[in-house]
């Protein structure tokens, strides 16, 4: 099956359902059993349209930045490694247990940092469900946003002379 590209304007629902629709048209039947992504609620509600059955995965990369920038400075570094030892755990009862330790650090201090969390934990974990040598494909969209990063940055530099 040849690839997909399409131009979204917005991520609204309709531009993903748009999106999700060309992929069945083309032949995807049954839809995939995990979609990885991040917050952008156009994206998952068109999903539960489209293919209902898939699983969500939340991306511990944009997570991670979305639960940093609740905290002070001075807090950064110590919950960098306390989450990366959530989505790094060698089993899923080993993630609950950091996860579950996260929270009872950071709480009582930082109540938006944790709700933050908490919110996605079971679509933060879903990759638990498939075999390990798939989770570090399965934690991030960074293999998606690394490429973007670099026609980003192109597109900066050469901003003048874009045609």
């Amino acid at each position: 099956m040849a690839a997909v590209v399409a131009a979204l304007y917005r991520e609204s629902k309709a531009s993903w359902q748009e999106l999700l629709l060309e992929l069945k048209a083309r032949g995807l039947q049954a839809g995939p059993l995990l979609a990885v992504g991040d917050g952008a609620m156009g994206f998952w509600a068109a999903l539960e349209e489209v293919f209902p059955a898939t699983r969500g995965q939340r991306c511990w990369f944009h997570k991670m930045g979305n639960v940093l920038n609740a905290l002070p400075k001075s807090q950064q570094g110590r919950a960098k490694a306390d989450l990366q030892a959530i989505w790094m755990a060698a089993t899923r009862a080993d993630a609950y247990a950091a996860f579950d330790r996260f929270v009872t650090v950071y709480a009582a201090k930082y109540p938006k940092a944790t709700e933050t969390l908490k919110k996605d934990r079971e679509s933060l974990l879903a990759f638990y469900d498939f075999p390990a040598e798939h989770w570090q494909h399965l934690r991030t969209t960074n293999a998606i946003e690394s490429t973007f990063a670099t026609v980003r940055h192109r597109t900066t530099r050469t901003r003048n002379c874009v045609s």
